[in-house]
């Protein structure tokens, strides 16, 4: 005789149960896990890069003032230097009465793939010379 359950006496699949399903859920973790961490990691260095972006802007707005009001090239080149990511060129051009500086860098990824994802960042910022400022940066 059968019971309402039906596996009670073993005459067949109890009721309710997922059928053995559990390992499909590790294994489906298993294979998502890694790429949830490389997604992880891609973000994060797109922000690294930004951020090396908008260091260069700084660094080119700052010296392209510093340059402006007439200051020493050195102490332009400082100001690119200190307000710029590390390892930026800076170079500056004057014309006329403007000067512009360009500040370029190149954004690594972190750790070991540093040299696998490397994006260059560049930022030219220009500005008139103030009045009575000395032409050529020469105070």
């Amino acid at each position: 005789m059968r019971s309402e359950r039906g596996a009670a006496d073993g005459a067949g699949p109890e009721v309710g149960t997922g059928g053995g399903d559990g390992g499909f859920v590790t294994a489906e973790t298993a294979v998502a896990l890694p790429v949830l961490v490389l997604l992880t990691g891609v973000l994060v260095w797109g922000v690294l890069v930004g951020a090396a972006q908008l260091r260069c802007v700084d660094a080119a707005r700052e010296a392209a003032r510093a340059a402006a009001r007439g200051d020493p090239q050195g102490r332009v080149l400082d100001v690119a230097r200190n307000a710029g990511p590390l390892g930026a060129s800076v170079s500056v051009s004057e014309g006329g009465d403007t000067v512009s500086v360009r500040v370029s860098a190149t954004a690594r990824a972190p750790g070991g793939l540093g040299g696998l994802l490397a994006v260059d960042v560049a930022a030219t910022a220009s500005a008139v010379r103030e009045p009575g400022a000395a032409n050529g940066g020469a105070r």
